[in-house]
């Protein structure tokens, strides 16, 4: 079968890899013939850092996670051959002509014309899970830090929640432009103005209930955050970090009384199919981040294009022959 493995800092070559035999995995196994499978900012970091050299190359089909297919074979009395599944790959990355994964982390696809839509569910799943840590939104300001792919489906989220206002912020113009597509009330370009100064004279002074920051891979936005809360506001960090300390206002955020929450992850059995009913029920429309299809076999142009910003890219599908 054919797999995509990171073989250096930023490159991936398209190698030929033994098909797994089911029967060397535990009971709960399942094999899966990928459709599609998305890059998640998440997976950046594999591509674009440099790691020590003896770590290369990295296992293969790593680290692509969101991922749709039909399963093949299966060690769960739950899942057949035939059947349409969202699941989180294990032993094998889903940059892969086949996964496998365990039948905890698999679900059953929800009906739905469009199936690349259907895979947004797992990065929708993560954000169900992060804004159940939030309870009751109506009416609130909420500033949402980043517009990628995450940043987007929150914006969204939080409009079905009743937010009173969802104001975007982002670096980069045509992000800005989906996210009013994600119903945004607001948007802001942090690189010309100035985000604090702006949600002040949105909320008419106000200052914002709860900020979630989507950005990570830096430490600075961490601290605006601070500074765009009203006193007991909320802090959700929910982009990923790759520094181990951050140099942290803490005197700014214990005395304004923050709430300072972090996420990671879904409870995937909950949670991803909570986003599939959204997605397949109309009351979620991700249709507009997914800006590209490309094959599988192009993954180096397409983890390019999502580390540069180029082509207006935000969400890129692969999609398996």
């Amino acid at each position: 079968m054919k797999v995509g493995q990171i073989v250096a800092p930023r490159h991936i070559e398209i190698i030929d890899y033994e098909q797994p035999e089911l029967a060397d995995y535990p009971d709960g196994t399942v094999m899966i013939k990928t459709l599609h499978s998305a890059i998640c900012g998440t997976d950046m970091p594999s591509f674009a850092l440099e790691h020590p050299a003896d770590s290369y190359p990295l296992g293969p089909g790593l680290s692509i996670h969101e991922a749709i297919g039909v399963v093949i074979d299966s060690k769960s009395e739950r899942f057949k051959a035939g059947d349409e599944v969202l699941a989180l790959p294990r032993y094998i990355g889903g940059l892969s002509e086949y996964f496998l994964s365990d039948a905890s982390v698999t679900m059953p696809l929800a009906e739905f014309a469009r199936k690349d839509c259907i895979l947004m569910a797992q990065p929708l799943g993560t954000v169900v899970w992060a804004c159940r840590k939030l309870g009751n939104l109506l009416n609130l300001d909420t500033v949402v830090i980043g517009q990628g792919p995450m940043g987007l489906l929150f914006t969204h989220m939080l409009s079905n929640l009743g937010a009173r206002t969802v104001i975007a912020t982002d670096l980069v113009d045509f992000r800005l432009e989906v996210a009013k597509q994600m119903r945004a009330t607001h948007t802001i370009n942090a690189a010309n103005e100035d985000p604090v100064a702006a949600v002040a004279e949105i909320t008419e002074g106000r200052m914002a209930d709860l900020v979630i920051e989507v950005v990570g891979h830096q430490t600075e936005t961490i601290n605006q955050c601070l500074h765009l809360l009203k006193r007991g506001g909320t802090l959700l960090a929910f982009g990923v970090p790759d520094d181990a300390v951050y140099d942290f206002h803490f005197a700014e955020f214990f005395r304004k009384n923050i709430r300072f929450i972090g996420s990671v992850g879904p409870d995937a059995p909950n949670d991803f199919p909570l986003a599939m009913d959204m997605i397949a029920q109309g009351r979620f429309d991700v249709s507009p981040i997914i800006t590209h299809h490309l094959p599988f076999t192009e993954a180096q142009r397409g983890f390019e294009m999502s580390l540069n910003k180029k082509d207006i890219a935000i969400k890129i599908v692969f999609d398996y022959p």
